[in-house]
């Protein structure tokens, strides 16, 4: 089996509250692994070297493996974020899935950016607390193979992105939200039900949207403790199912870390420097996208 429709990003723009809606519906199939990311570097000169990056899956036979059990739905698909910014994805995902539908979701490139690394410091993958001095180690690590996520500021230049799966892909076959549109949950689901042709009155089971659960660290000793592997978190296993594991370290991560504003300054410089590329993604799209280059917190 094959997905014939993807998820193809930008990451932290929703993309899994949607994966998980999406997985309730009784016609659609959503492979178990979100982010197999198959399309767009299956000819990667070897892993991704960043902290802890997971790999990509590199086979056909490991990626159909995912869709093992997806006989009789409607709509069969996956999730992987990296497909919109990855230059080969749009060409490799038309020819070895020639009738797929893509949905893709954009958020303001600034707020996406700083999400993308106050989630790997929560994760205890992002040494850099200070947001500007991991925006100037970008280039570096790149070049050095770590995982395209690291590119904080890279993976929010959308116009080029788009324009590679517009020359790919007729328009009625690509359905772009905003993560604006994620506010609005029923005519969203119904929308994008009808675009993959389930039935569109079901509205998904799902927790309210909250603030980003990510953050900095208050004492980076106990954020280490719930982020790596020790023999605390080991011991932990002998007293406590999963549930009740997950559950507790949930709680304490969510109170251990602060959420700060980003620094106005360093909005309105990013902001500037996405300018022009929000001004020419706000003509592919047909959308009023001025908001994004508000000045806000």
């Amino acid at each position: 089996m094959r997905p014939n429709f993807l998820i193809i990003g930008a990451p932290r723009s929703g993309t899994t509250a949607l994966y998980e809606g999406l997985a309730q519906h009784p016609e659609i199939f959503m492979s178990p692994r979100k982010e197999p990311w198959f399309a767009g570097f299956t000819d990667d000169p070897g892993p991704w070297r960043g902290p802890r990056d997971a790999q990509p899956v590199r086979s056909w036979e490991e990626y159909e493996s995912l869709f093992a059990g997806a006989e009789g739905a409607k709509a069969i698909g996956e999730a992987s974020t990296l497909y919109l910014a990855a230059p080969p994805a749009p060409t490799r995902i038309s020819e070895s899935l020639p009738d797929v539908r893509l949905i893709a979701i954009l958020r303001n490139p600034v707020d996406r950016a700083y999400s993308n690394f106050l989630e790997h410091v929560q994760e205890g993958r992002e040494g850099e607390l200070d947001f500007a001095r991991a925006l100037a180690a970008e280039p570096q690590r790149m070049r050095r193979r770590w995982a395209p996520s690291w590119a904080y500021a890279g993976l929010g230049f959308y116009a080029a992105q788009l324009a590679r799966y517009f020359a790919e892909f007729p328009r009625e076959r690509m359905l772009v939200l905003l993560y604006d549109d994620l506010k609005d949950r029923p005519g969203l689901y119904s929308t994008i039900f009808g675009f993959l042709g389930v039935d569109r009155t079901l509205v998904p089971s799902l927790p309210p949207r909250t603030n980003e659960n990510s953050g900095i660290p208050k004492n980076r000793l106990l954020h280490a403790i719930l982020t790596r592997p020790n023999p605390m978190r080991r011991a932990m296993r002998s007293v406590l199912s999963d549930g009740q594991r997950k559950s507790l370290r949930a709680w304490l991560l969510h109170h251990s870390l602060e959420r700060p504003h980003l620094d106005p300054a360093l909005r309105a410089a990013l902001t500037k420097g996405f300018r022009e590329d929000i001004l020419r993604t706000e003509e592919l799209l047909g959308r009023d996208l001025s908001h994004w280059l508000a000045e806000q917190d």
